[in-house]
Parts: structure tokens; sequence; C-alpha cells
């Protein structure tokens, strides 16, 4: 297969000598370099081959899912931090193990969503984590250029939680299923990782079917032991709306609330529209 080899060069995992290691695993025919906020989807565009790769973090490869054509086939090395959505298809975490296994060529046939009618590859978030990127965002870069790692993720939550006093009240209403705190929508499962632990948020959420919801009615802090119950077993009393599977959820919000695809903040908004894209995208896989 000819591949087009797109790199984020600020990704924390990505070095010069990985890439190169990287570049002949997969026998690519072209390297590009991203050098902006959403370059990788201009690059994904224009790229002439039939496969393109990114090696990069969750961000480059939606950037990647927005910008790609129609018949392109889409790989994902694991660049970043978290890279949920290659773990998500079965791909080791080093990245020149994952591209020796891209290179083998198989593939299949994932769903995607939409918010707003843009791609996310496994997870949209409507108030709380979407608050979270935003601060771990406003925290900007280390001098080396990547971001702050997940001990810094795990602190700004707790801030978090404790300047709200651990009090998410109803703010956004779920069209046709009720109120609630906020949201997460997945179509993968986890729906992302602390350090080496998948956070299931919700279960049972799969890559090549519909959305799925979670969305607490509320959330305070009498509910943290069964907050955390959940991430454990998947069990809680906890009062939540739980949707499975779903082609189209409607969110509005009672303000402007804020709005992250991917782990990518897409600023705030006071109404989203997520639909299911079944069987969207070609993409290589592990074994």
């Amino acid at each position: 297969m000819r591949t087009t080899l797109i790199v984020n060069p600020y990704a924390s995992r990505v070095t010069p000598a990985l890439v190169e290691r990287v570049a002949y695993a997969l026998g690519a025919e072209t390297i590009a370099f991203t050098e902006r906020a959403g370059h990788a989807a201009e690059l994904a565009h224009e790229a002439s081959t039939d496969t393109v790769v990114v090696f990069s973090g969750d961000g480059g490869f939606n950037e990647a899912l927005n910008g790609a054509g129609r018949d392109t086939v889409l790989g994902f090395v694991p660049g970043g931090g978290t890279n949920v959505l290659a773990r998500a298809l079965g791909l080791p975490r080093d990245p020149v193990a994952a591209a020796r296994l891209l290179a083998a060529g198989r593939t299949r046939r994932i769903s995607l969503g939409r918010a707003n009618g843009r791609r996310f590859g496994f997870a949209a978030g409507v108030g709380l984590d979407a608050e979270l990127v935003r601060r771990m965002d406003a925290r900007g870069r280390r001098v080396d250029g990547k971001r702050p790692g997940d001990a810094v993720f795990a602190w700004t939550a707790v801030r978090t939680l404790a300047e709200r006093r651990l009090r998410f009240d109803p703010a956004l209403e779920i069209v046709g299923h009720g109120r609630a705190a906020f949201a997460l929508v997945a179509n993968a499962d986890p729906y992302t990782y602390a350090g080496p632990l998948p956070l299931r948020l919700p279960r049972g959420a799969r890559i090549d079917a519909g959305l799925d919801l979670l969305a607490p009615r509320a959330l305070h802090a009498r509910h943290l032991p069964g907050a955390v119950r959940y991430l454990v077993t998947g069990r809680t009393r906890l009062p939540l709306l739980h949707l499975h599977n779903a082609d189209r959820i409607e969110i509005r919000c009672d303000a402007p609330m804020p709005l992250q695809l991917d782990g990518e903040d897409l600023g705030d908004v006071t109404e989203v529209v997520l639909e299911a894209e079944r069987a969207a995208v070609e993409v290589l896989v592990g074994p």
C-alpha cells in the first residue's frame, strides 16, 4: 500500500528517532509534519496516497478523521499521552510495534460520531469533562512543546471538583429523556484512560455501532461513593440517564457550556446534535 505518514512533532511521545523508525516500519512514501492546529486535517485531505497514517495523539487523529477523503484508509500510531482511539483498535502503545502491525494492511470499518457536524472518533462531552480539557489547555505546554501528563490532569480534576464543592446540578436537557448535570457520549469503550486504567463511561459502547450516553441527573458530594463504585464495577444507584446504540442525541443547555471531542476543546455551545455515522471509515487495525 502507498502510505503518507502525518506526524505531530509536538505530541507527547514523538521523537525524531521514533519518526524514522515508524516511517521505515510502514514503508511510508511521504512524511508530512504538522505545524499548527488543524494542519493534520489539511494534510490528510491533500494526501495523494490511498492510505494515511497519523503519528500523533488523539487530537491529531481527530483532525485526520475530519480531513481525509471518503475512500482514504486511515491508520493511527500512538504518539500522545492517552491514545484512546489507537488502543480501542487493538494497537499496542509502543509506536514502532503499532506501525509494524499496521503495515500488515488488515482493515475494518468503524463507526464515528458527529457533534454539530464535526466528527469524533471515540468520545464527546458537554460540561464537566470538557471543562477539564479546557483547563488543561489553559496550562499550556512544557518548554519542549509537549502537553502536561496524567498527574497534572488528575490534580486539575481534583481542583475543579473542589472549586465546585462537588455540586453539579441539572444544567442541560437530553431531549426526550430528561435533565442532567453534564453529558458523556461515546462510541468506544473505554471512554478514556487515567494512565493505564480504563475509565468506562459509559460501558458497552462499540466502535462499530451507534452512540452511547451517560449523563448524571445530578452529582453531589454524597454521590461520590456511588460514582467510584460505577467506575470500578459498572453498577451504581446514582441517578443516571443512559442511552445505548443511539443514532441521534440532542442536548440543549440552560446556558453556554463547554464541548469537547476526542479531548479537544470545541468552545461553548447551547445546543448539540450528536449523530452516529455508522461504518463511516476504513481503518488499519491490530491482530
